[in-house]
């Protein structure tokens, strides 16, 4: 389980992370979406100890995960698929990790296999396509067979089959009783992997329930009808008060009006009615009606990119630290929790 309590993380004069608290709960794959400079990798950062919070709390299995006795075995993470040593091999990759964290060279096959890399487990790394890469990526979270995931774009770059692999792959985890914690910005991937989500905008929390929940918030139910008159059905449902769109399709599209409703009112009229359905939004139209006053920068129509509603102010989240040569090593030197999700 994964607990923010107050979390804030400030960066001089802007806040990226502001008062987040929530909760991940184990059995579940929770999404967690935001707009770009939303603050959804500060808070991940801050969840795996790399960055400290200005103020505020975070708490993996009830404490910080900064006192994690065997950090890989509590906590898998993928956060940068990227933060690897393109001159070693996957299976060398992944051994050095099991080795420095006491962890059985038998994991390492374990996987391999698992996320479909064996057949290239002796290639450098350096040479691996944006999909291969985050499959190592995954690989290296579920090295410890962790109680605890965290996956940021795990999507990024996969196949087809390789999308639906790890939707499936994080649905069986979750079922297995596993905390599953998820950031993504395809959310016709999160409609249909997630059971619950934490939706951030600005730092702030914006929301914390089911996807369900949130699409029925976000967006209003609409009704698809089809009929042989209907000049005469539009004129009833105005009547009742209801908004019709015409759509070029012969068909219309109601909105304020349940199905049963319009139903019973061209029952009652002796409007013959070819299609009655509900229509839902989706995940993603839910998201965009509640978050865009939140997007931080939106593209014009005919220009460049122009800032909306931060007056031009750089993006929430700060730049990583430079991965030169030099300073690369120094880093990961520093950082006690460098091999997590490497």
């Amino acid at each position: 389980m994964i607990e923010a309590r107050g979390l804030t993380k400030r960066y001089g004069d802007k806040k990226a992370v502001d008062d987040l608290t929530f909760t991940v709960r184990p059995g579940l794959v929770t999404g967690f979406l935001g707009p770009n400079g939303a603050g959804k990798s500060t808070t991940m950062r801050m969840i795996l100890g790399l960055d400290a919070p200005t103020s505020g709390s975070v708490t993996v299995n009830g404490r910080p995960y900064t006192k994690a006795v065997a950090p890989m075995r509590e906590v898998g993470a993928l956060i940068d698929a990227k933060a690897i040593h393109g001159g070693r091999s996957a299976y060398h990759h992944l051994l050095a990790l099991a080795q420095t964290n006491n962890l059985p060279r038998r994991r390492v096959g374990e996987v391999l296999e698992l996320t479909g890399l064996t057949q290239v487990a002796r290639k450098r790394s350096g040479g691996f396509s944006l999909g291969m890469g985050q499959r190592l990526g995954i690989a290296a979270a579920l090295l410890g067979d962790p109680q605890v995931l965290m996956f940021d774009e795990p999507v990024n770059g996969l196949d087809p089959d390789g999308i639906r692999w790890i939707r499936e792959f994080m649905r069986t985890l979750a079922g297995e009783g596993r905390t599953v914690f998820v950031s993504s910005h395809l959310m016709s991937e999160m409609e249909h992997t997630a059971d619950h989500l934490i939706v951030i905008g600005r730092g702030r929390l914006q929301a914390d329930c089911s996807v369900k929940e949130f699409i029925e918030r976000n967006s209003e139910l609409s009704v698809t009808v089809r009929t042989p008159d209907p000049g005469s059905l539009m004129r009833l449902l105005a009547a009742s008060g209801a908004r019709i769109e015409a759509r070029g399709d012969g068909a219309l599209t109601v909105r304020g009006l349940t199905p049963p409703q319009v139903g019973d009112l061209a029952f009652d009229a002796g409007i013959r009615v070819h299609e009655l359905a509900p229509h839902q939004a989706s995940l993603e139209e839910a998201f965009m009606e509640m978050t865009r006053d939140q997007v931080e920068y939106r593209a014009s129509a005919g220009g460049p990119a122009s800032g909306s509603g931060f007056g031009g102010q750089p993006p929430a989240e700060p730049p990583l630290p430079s991965r030169g040569r030099r300073g690369r090593g120094r880093d990961r030197q520093d950082d006690p929790h460098h091999l997590i999700g490497a």
